[in-house]
């Protein structure tokens, strides 16, 4: 049961189950701007990549200004058996344990390291640039879907419009066969027309709900499961563009995010060139260390053995030599001495066997200066700088060559929006006209004076006219959006 709930928890509620930012009833393009901001999975992935350049950053000045640091620490085991070595046999009789430590400290001084700062600077800006170029076009592509979702939806409302007027037109038609004013010709094309109204209103509110569905989908949300509850609030009012093109175009060569993005590329291989070329210079490495270690003996029984063993030879020994070498009268030598040591190197060898594993025996310190110059690395150098080098050409090319679209297609879009204001004036005026013409067509087949046809297509051109000038509105928007976008800031 308690899965049961969770699946529909997770079917009523996809959004909330997943961590995403409720979406509104009433959504504004700026709650829309501020959701993809949050959400778009793209500008997310753009984003994640500043992590890694502001890290690139701290680890060049720490690599100039720090060594690194390197802690260790192991144990081993070595099984009993013998080892050669040359001509030399090594054998031990038991196995041995042992532990070790180090603590080790290194740096490096070059032109690749003296340079990484700067470098990794560079990218931390290119990777900004990015962003904002990523943020950009984020607003972009919401913007003009947010358009396009209005654009429908103002087309909805003319398609109810058309069905209004077919509606009227039936009972219009009918009336007058009713009283045998009009054949039944004209009753059934007002049935027609009203069936076609019929399908071009299910058809715009099918559109209307796809586009919100991609609305969404550039927002990076899942939809609602209700989608018609969403609705959009935000309305634009056609201005006349005040703008003038030459400051259009200098704005863009300084703001358009895409060409600064390139810029920054462009910084930062060029000192990829610097890095690349440090690789000739010398490079001054210091390093210090400082380890210990421990060994024990699994079995101390041989080597206690051992010592009783070589007393008990020297004690021999010393009887043989009382016995058959010292002339009589001469004083014995003191072969007990020699058993008086055994248990003092007993002790000592258990208290050497009892460090392991954490009593280390230090090792002495140790430090090493080196000064590398490169002399020859087969021409490794030269293809390094080359690569380099190919890549700053690359990325200038492609400045100038981003720099001359910028242009292009700020001018495109600065006569796309004139050409769209004119547009919308015109269409509106033949909106005004359709509109009249429909209503003269109405007047006259109502009294007799007209033809249904004359009025089907007086409808028609009405219908026309308010689908071109709604069209040509929001074709104005988004040229205008299109011109924001390649400028690269907001104009109205």
């Amino acid at each position: 049961m308690r899965h049961l709930s969770l699946s529909v928890a997770l079917v009523v509620c996809p959004a909330v189950a997943f961590g995403q930012h409720p979406v509104p009833a009433n959504l504004s393009l700026a709650d829309a701007i501020t959701l993809a901001r949050a959400n778009n999975p793209a500008y997310r992935q753009t984003i994640h990549d500043r992590a890694p350049a502001a890290w690139g950053v701290r680890n060049a000045y720490a690599s100039l200004l720090l060594p690194t640091v390197t802690a260790s620490g192991g144990i081993g085991y070595a099984g009993p058996g013998q080892q050669r070595f040359l001509t030399s046999n090594f054998s031990q009789s038991v196995s041995t344990l042992s532990s070790s430590y180090g603590f080790s400290l290194d740096w490096i001084l070059s032109g690749q390291t003296l340079s990484q700062p700067g470098l990794k600077h560079a990218q931390l800006t290119a990777a900004d640039a990015d962003i904002a170029g990523a943020e950009t076009n984020l607003v972009t592509a919401v913007t003009q879907q947010y358009l396009t979702v209005l654009q429908a939806r103002d087309n909805l409302g003319v398609a109810r419009q058309q069905l209004e007027h077919d509606v009227e037109f039936l009972r219009l038609a009918q009336a007058r066969y009713d009283v045998g004013r009009a054949s039944l010709i004209d009753v059934r094309q007002a049935q027609v027309a009203r069936g076609n109204a019929e399908v071009v209103l299910l058809r715009a509110q099918t559109t209307v709900d796809v586009e919100k569905l991609r609305l969404f989908q550039q927002i990076g949300v899942t939809a609602p499961v209700d989608i018609q509850s969403v609705q959009l609030t935000d309305t634009f009012v056609v201005q006349a563009p005040t703008w003038k093109l030459n400051e259009l175009l200098t704005m863009a060569e300084q703001q358009n995010p895409a060409l600064k993005a390139l810029r920054a590329r462009e910084s930062a291989a060029g000192w990829g060139v610097k890095a690349a070329t440090g690789s000739w210079g010398p490079a001054v490495s210091l390093s210090a260390g400082w380890s210990g270690f421990t060994q024990k003996l699994s079995d101390l029984g041989p080597s206690l053995a051992a010592i009783d063993q070589n007393a008990a030879s020297n004690d021999s020994l010393c009887q043989y030599a009382n016995t058959n070498w010292l002339n009589s009268g001469q004083p014995l030598a003191p072969c007990s001495v020699f058993y008086l040591d055994t248990a003092a190197q007993k002790q000592a060898v258990r208290a050497a066997n009892s460090q392991y594993p954490f009593q280390f025996t230090p090792q002495p310190f140790q430090a090493r200066l080196t000064i590398s110059i490169p002399l020859w690395g087969n021409f490794q150098q030269p293809l390094q700088v080359s690569q380099a080098k190919a890549q700053q050409q690359d990325l200038q090319e492609s400045v100038r060559a981003r720099g001359l679209q910028v242009q292009t297609e700020v001018s495109q879009a600065y006569l796309t929006v004139a050409t769209a204001y004119r547009t919308t004036a015109i269409q509106d005026t033949n909106r005004a006209a359709a509109r009249d013409g429909l209503q003269l067509a109405t007047e006259r087949y109502r009294v007799g004076s007209g033809t249904f046809f004359e009025l089907l297509d007086a409808q028609v051109a009405a219908l026309r006219a308010e689908t071109d000038y709604v069209n040509s509105v929001f074709d104005y928007h988004k040229a205008l959006a299109a011109l924001e976008a390649a400028v690269g800031r907001p104009l109205r």
